[in-house]
């Protein structure tokens, strides 16, 4: 039992941010007792009917509506997760330490640097990864009733991260970043500013180009009625627009011009239909295309910016370490 006690640096990382520890739990209980008991709540309703593998949840279940909310709110929070603990990391636990002079303390009882920085960085990834896996947990209570729905589908923005593995790199990469900033700056408001923008920028440029990592699949068919994907609840539409003869995209928006600059298309009925088709006609338009992902590009997406942001994450710890080792050799 006594090789599982905290000792030394770690056991004073601990002490001194046991009351955000004790707010992480406190947090994961809360998404608990909300998403468990709206679940419960849910269940008091029985669906109408089953349409595109979807229940049709019944008129008296209020439940549900405010789960989706709960759950799509969770989602949203679990994104921003990255950017809390790289500025709690770069503030309160490495530049206010420098702000305050206590880590001269710390490096007077015979700890090394490089071990001070590493039991700090230690405590919060672990810290941190125990709250996100548990947040995630909750999440899959009430994703399994809410996912399909309209801002909850498996490629949107919350739910991808917190369904899949990608949720942790940002994690490392936060905690990595945090340290490097607080190293550099010194400052603690200033650096948390500066990781949470970081990280901020990080999340949004990768999430940007997450979906051209692989290539998307293509149906092409006449045109005429939209057409519709083999399993559309489970696939990701990139673009769609019309083909010619030849097999060439052609630009939808030369029609639509066309029929705005046509006069009478605002007030007579059919009129923008019949300048649009005639438009197609003469641009010879036959047919029309869908690029889309199937939902079998979700965990090799997932896999392919895991290993790009912790690569990030890896290149952010060993500057921090030279960037220590450089001011106290």
């Amino acid at each position: 039992m006594s090789t599982l006690t905290l000792k030394g640096t770690y056991w004073v990382t601990v002490r001194q941010y046991r009351r955000t520890l004790w707010l992480a739990g406190a947090l994961v209980v809360l998404a608990l007792a909300v998403i468990g008991g709206l679940r419960i709540w849910d269940l008091q309703y029985p669906d109408l009917r089953i349409e595109n593998r979807y229940g049709v949840v019944s008129d008296d279940n209020r439940a549900y509506g405010v789960l989706r909310f709960a759950v799509e709110q969770l989602s949203t929070g679990l994104v921003l997760l990255p950017l809390l603990v790289g500025a709690l990391v770069a503030g309160p636990l490495i530049a206010r330490e420098y702000e305050s002079g206590t880590y001269k303390l710390s490096l007077t009882q015979s700890v090394s640097p490089a071990a001070w920085l590493r039991a700090k960085l230690l405590t919060a990834t672990a810290a941190a990864l125990l709250t996100t896996l548990a947040l995630m947990a909750v999440f899959r209570i009430g994703w399994g009733r809410t996912s399909g729905t309209w801002a909850l589908h498996w490629a949107g923005r919350g739910p991808y991260e917190a369904t899949g593995v990608v949720l942790v790199a940002y994690l490392l990469a936060a905690v990595a970043v945090g340290a490097l900033l607080g190293l550099l700056i010194r400052r603690a408001l200033v650096a948390m500013a500066a990781t949470g923008l970081v990280m901020g920028i990080v999340l949004l440029v990768v999430g940007a180009f997450r979906w051209s990592f692989l290539p998307v699949q293509t149906i092409t068919g006449p045109a005429g009625p939209a057409l519709s994907l083999p399993h559309s609840v489970d696939s990701l539409t990139m673009e769609s627009g019309l083909l010619t003869a030849t097999g060439a995209r052609f630009d939808e928006r030369i029609c639509w011009e066309e029929a705005a600059r046509t006069p009478g298309t605002d007030h007579t009925m059919g009129l923008w239909g019949k300048v649009e088709a005639q438009c197609q006609a003469r641009n010879g338009v036959t047919g029309q295309y869908i690029d889309f992902h199937p939902q079998s590009h979700f965990w090799p997406t997932q896999l392919i910016e895991t290993g790009i942001v912790l690569a990030l994450a890896a290149l952010a710890a060993f500057a921090a370490f030279r960037v220590l080792r450089a001011r106290h050799p």
